[in-house]
């Protein structure tokens, strides 16, 4: 079972100060997540969010490889959204027909969905890995933490993930 030492407050340093549309700013986490954790069990980081006319999810700032866009809701992504809670998937294969594969090599994942400032969804942050067991509850902390201090999430209850 992997163990990772992600490093939050280097992270956490080199986000402050984003600023910019929700986009700009989901596009600077992107890139500091993936610069600082490609090497710690990282194979992908990226947004979703919910399609406004459709019953779907549509792809937003991502790093550092094509993913899938449009995905349907039934995936880990439109679950972590329509339940408001964040999912920690030990292996995607525990998922069955809740997983979408994107990449094939993909083993775990974490996905935590972002919340406006009324409580409803909008989308999730979704990172994955090539190894099982690459997240955990410190890793789901540290995030929400960091999503909220970029503004990218407005803070909202913090139930405890799914797992799976």
């Amino acid at each position: 079972m992997p163990t990772y030492e992600r490093d939050y407050r280097s992270v956490a340093l080199a986000l402050q100060g984003v600023s910019g549309n929700r986009h700009r700013r989901m596009n600077e986490f992107c890139d500091v997540i993936w610069r600082f954790f490609k090497d710690h069990g990282v194979s992908w980081v990226g947004f979703y969010e919910k399609d406004p006319n459709e019953e779907q999810m549509i792809l937003g700032p991502s790093r550092d490889k094509p993913a899938c866009s449009p995905i349907e809701l039934r995936g880990a992504c439109g679950m972590s959204w329509e339940r408001k809670r964040p999912l920690i998937v030990n292996d995607v294969h525990n998922l069955g027909e809740h997983y979408i594969a994107c990449d094939p090599k993909d083993r775990s994942e974490i996905v935590i969905p972002l919340f406006n400032d009324d409580g409803s969804t909008y989308g999730v942050l979704d990172i994955d890995s090539f190894d099982r067991n690459a997240f955990n509850d410190h890793d789901l902390l540290e995030l929400r933490r960091l999503l909220e201090s970029t503004a990218i999430s407005w803070p909202a209850p913090h139930l405890p993930a799914l797992v799976y």
